[in-house]
């Protein structure tokens, strides 16, 4: 049609589960413009993930400038890119001054800047969960008329493409019991988010004598959760360090359940199609960031007085419990 953008720019800098969740808008958007070509501006950490996804054409990782000379550089490039709409799904003050870098004429803008041509004005965005608050964003752009905005009402993001370019390998004579993946992990700065991991132990511990295999992920700095929970139960794989952003995606969807923090790649994990059990304590509100599709929250002021039979029973309505088989 008449005026449609032939070059968008999405904005959408980290962090992972806010990136997870951002996918579903960045569905919307290539859905909109089939036609156009849409640039990615992010952060090194999302390069692989973004690159591999339906949704983007390019992707330029510099999208936080440390200092004058890295900020001018990125106007620069931005000037240069000549894009014709950006939708800024960061909605940050960062990202709102690359708007007024712009200036005096700026491509049409979705976000929150002021003075941008599709303006998010919706004095509630704050407290809206970010699936709704995006979907919203969007609406108010003029590319989802039906976006769906009322709470638990915004699809969530689909990992399924990325899924299936990982390949696993095959079970051994045997290996027929099924996984729980655990991600006992978070923000290192955040240890208010985290289970304890003598908890995730005595849970690995029940399920395993049920009939699973327990299997945990996490960054290279998570290893020594792992270790901890391996002193309960010694058969607990530890992959922690060795899975990219797609393998755990890929995990969680062959996973019989995954249980994990509010981090990151629990949200991947929940994206892939996985039974996800999320625990949260009062340092965030479920309401504005869970994952969504299959999921089970769980939450407590002190996540320490969480007990590992409360996750367990989480567990039992949420999955069939399988058949004891020790091969």
């Amino acid at each position: 049609m008449a005026g449609e953008p032939s070059r968008i720019l999405i904005i959408k800098l980290s962090a992972l589960g806010d990136f997870v969740l951002a996918l579903a808008a960045m569905r919307k958007i290539r859905e909109a413009h089939p036609g156009a070509r849409i640039t990615l501006l992010t952060t090194p950490p999302f390069e692989a993930l973004a690159k591999a996804s339906p949704y983007v054409d390019e992707v330029d990782i510099g999208g936080r400038p440390q200092g004058p000379g890295e900020w001018l550089s990125l106007i620069f490039r931005l000037r240069a890119a000549k894009y014709e709409r950006v939708y800024d799904l960061q909605t940050s003050s960062r990202s709102s001054l690359m708007f007024y870098g712009l200036l005096p004429f700026p491509p049409q803008w979705s976000g929150i800047a002021w003075g941008c041509s599709h303006p998010h004005r919706n004095p509630r965005r704050d407290h809206m969960h970010t699936l709704e608050r995006q979907a919203d964003q969007l609406k108010h752009a003029g590319i989802w008329p039906e976006a769906p905005t009322e709470p638990m009402s915004a699809p969530p993001p689909d990992l399924s493409w990325i899924v299936d370019k990982v390949s696993m390998p095959r079970p051994g004579p045997g290996q027929v019991r099924p996984t729980v993946l655990l991600i006992p992990g978070g923000s290192a700065h955040r240890p208010e988010k985290r289970w304890p991991a003598e908890r995730y132990g005595e849970l690995a511990r029940a399920l395993y004598d049920r009939g699973y295999d327990i299997v945990i992920v996490g960054g290279p700095q998570e290893g020594e959760l792992a270790h901890k929970i391996q002193r309960i139960l010694p058969q607990a794989r530890d992959l922690t360090g060795r899975t990219d952003f797609a393998r755990v995606a890929a995990l969680g969807a062959r996973a019989a359940v995954v249980i994990g923090n509010d981090t990151g790649p629990l949200h991947l994990a929940a994206a892939a199609g996985a039974p996800t059990i999320v625990l949260f304590s009062k340092a965030s509100d479920p309401a504005l960031s869970a994952p969504r599709g299959h999921v089970a929250v769980l939450q407590a002021a002190d996540l320490g007085e969480l007990p590992a039979s409360a996750v367990l029973s989480a567990v039992d309505n949420m999955t069939p419990q399988p058949a004891l088989n020790r091969a």
